[in-house]
């Protein structure tokens, strides 16, 4: 059984002028799907059901015995998924700060070796594309690839009912969200199965100490 983690990009209530909060949608679609898929469970991890008002300080940067009882059962969930899908609105022409800052809490490690799917949605017509160009860097560094695919929603709030149900074009819809919701079934399947035979620690081992084991060797020259 696979298990994916639907991140929701954003800490609003609401989406004026609309009085719903138009990133659950997307979050409740995607997490439909997914659970549509065989032998496939979901779950969206939604940040106002997440106690991060504190002075920022990672996950990784506690002792286990001191880790925030919220940070530490996030990450249990994000060691033990197969995948992700991450929901972002755009802002600036970048993903929102609501996911990025979520996501700093953790440490690459825990996301490592796994694949993520990249879904964008707007009230206007570009639907999020240009913050997904962020995004496939954002989350490569964070060591869970994105397919290639990408799902963009322009005027989410006319595409999408407030149960996350597509309100026309049903099936042209959900073969546009198969696409790329396969692809990360491909590939969470594909890695699942292969870190039987190869461990992927012991291929790209993580620092231990500090994060300058990771850099080259210092060179000196002779003048």
């Amino acid at each position: 059984m696979a298990h994916y983690l639907v991140f929701l990009g954003s800490t609003r209530t609401s989406s004026p002028p609309s009085p719903a909060r138009l990133g659950e949608r997307v979050a409740k679609a995607c997490k439909r799907l997914l659970s549509s898929l065989p032998h496939t469970t979901a779950e969206v991890i939604d940040p106002l059901n997440l106690n991060l008002s504190d002075p920022f300080k990672p996950h990784f940067a506690y002792s286990k015995a001191d880790a925030p009882e919220d940070l530490a059962a996030l990450a249990h969930k994000i060691a033990n998924a197969d995948g992700y899908v991450m929901v972002s609105p755009e802002y600036n022409h970048a993903m929102s700060p609501a996911l990025s800052h979520l996501l700093n809490h953790f440490g690459a490690s825990l996301f490592a070796f796994k694949p993520s799917a990249i879904v964008t949605y707007s009230m206007g017509q570009w639907g999020g594309a240009r913050a997904a160009v962020s995004m496939r860097t954002f989350l490569s560094e964070l060591g869970c690839l994105p397919v290639s695919a990408m799902i963009h929603i322009p005027k989410a709030q006319e595409a999408l009912n407030e149960d996350g149900h597509f309100a026309q074009d049903q099936e042209r819809w959900e073969g546009y969200f198969g696409r790329t919701l396969g692809q990360l079934m491909w590939w969470s399947e594909a890695a699942a199965s292969y870190k039987h035979e190869v461990d992927p620690a012991r291929v790209s081992p993580a620092f231990k100490t500090e994060p300058s084991q990771r850099n080259a060797p210092n060179s000196t020259y002779n003048a």
